[in-house]
């Protein structure tokens, strides 16, 4: 059983554990968070639509028990932690390896705020994520509605999107 630890928002972009399956094994790695554009532009993609995609390989989890947007945050309403789906790509000549968040339509808690959500993914779902036993149309979806305790946050957080 792994020790996965709490996803930490105000680690530096550069200081992510997430956890994989590689070379067989499961192991929690530090990644960069953002992919290199597939149009070699300067901007990593942090965050990566999913929605008419597959992701048969490089799959990743980032543990959290939250995570924001603009001046909310999302938790689970029973205060469970969770994942978020992700993936990641070997490191290249001139870009590390590193990894991005999914994202899928928001559910009916975050719906009014934003039409979309990190892909979020229970306990009980991290294998199934890990070694691709779900078709992602059936994990990759938006949780039921009342999942998500919703708090509007006094202050703009410095890392808008992630967070513990």
């Amino acid at each position: 059983m792994m020790n996965a630890t709490a996803f930490q928002s105000d680690a530096p972009l550069d200081d992510r554990g997430v956890i994989r399956r590689h070379d067989g094994d499961v192991e929690m790695v530090e990644l960069p968070w953002g992919l290199r554009p597939r149009d070699g532009g300067p901007r990593a993609v942090n965050v990566v639509r999913s929605e008419g995609r597959t992701f048969p390989s490089h799959r990743c989890l980032v543990p959290a028990s939250e995570f924001r947007h603009k001046s909310f945050s999302f938790s689970l309403a029973n205060g469970d932690w969770f994942y978020l789906a992700g993936i990641w790509r070997p490191a290249t000549e001139d870009w590390p390896e590193a990894y991005a968040i999914l994202t899928i339509e928001a559910n009916a808690d975050i719906a009014p705020i934003h039409d979309r959500q990190m892909a979020v993914l229970t306990r009980d779902q991290r294998i199934d994520w890990l070694d691709g036993v779900v078709p992602e149309e059936e994990i990759l979806r938006p949780l039921p509605a009342g999942t998500f305790r919703v708090k509007r946050r006094a202050c703009e957080p410095t890392q808008p999107m992630l967070a513990i």
